[in-house]
């Protein structure tokens, strides 16, 4: 039987991490099944979803704490298998947000969205130079699960208010 996990990694940046983690998945009989991974000053940071023979479990484990020996801080957790889905009766969005950086916006926007019952499935944030000012602006790019009771326009509304500056957007 096959089970599904995931695996967390983080440690220093180097040429050939990717390779390495990739070994050991392969090499104890796993398959990468999919993953979030970069690099964020100067350390690499990433999860992997795996699935494994039960069987091939104590190798795996033995290969990982390998890698925490060249400086990865490496963590398993066992997951369900549920594929992510638009909550019953809802939909997948994409949301975009724009506006000056400070301290707590994505408090700020994450409150917004869980008082409205949304869930984010998967959320990238940045902080970048604004090349028309030179300000420091905060980017975020997401996908979010609406409850049947909210609308894209409800969103944008809500986030909105937070500050005058941020701007929503929902691309395709």
């Amino acid at each position: 039987m096959n089970t599904s996990l995931i695996i967390s990694v983080i440690g220093p940046d180097r040429p050939g991490l990717i390779q390495q983690l990739s070994s050991v998945v392969t090499g104890s009989g796993g398959n990468w099944e999919g993953s979030r991974l970069m690099q964020l000053a100067g350390q690499f940071a990433g999860m992997v979803q795996v699935v494994i023979p039960e069987g091939n479990l104590p190798q795996l484990q033995a290969d990982l704490a390998g890698l925490e020996e060249k400086g990865l801080t490496v963590s398993v957790i066992h997951s369900g298998e549920l594929p992510t889905e638009a909550s019953p009766g809802g939909k997948l969005i994409s949301l975009e947000v724009v506006g000056q950086d400070r301290s707590g916006i994505v408090a700020s926007i994450s409150e917004t969205l869980a008082s409205l019952g949304v869930n984010v499935i998967e959320l990238a944030t940045d902080c970048k130079s604004a090349a028309w000012s030179g300000e420091t602006h905060f980017f975020t790019e997401a996908t979010i699960s609406l409850p049947p009771s909210v609308d894209e326009e409800t969103i944008r509304q809500k986030i909105e208010s937070i500050a005058d500056d941020l701007m929503v957007e929902f691309p395709d």
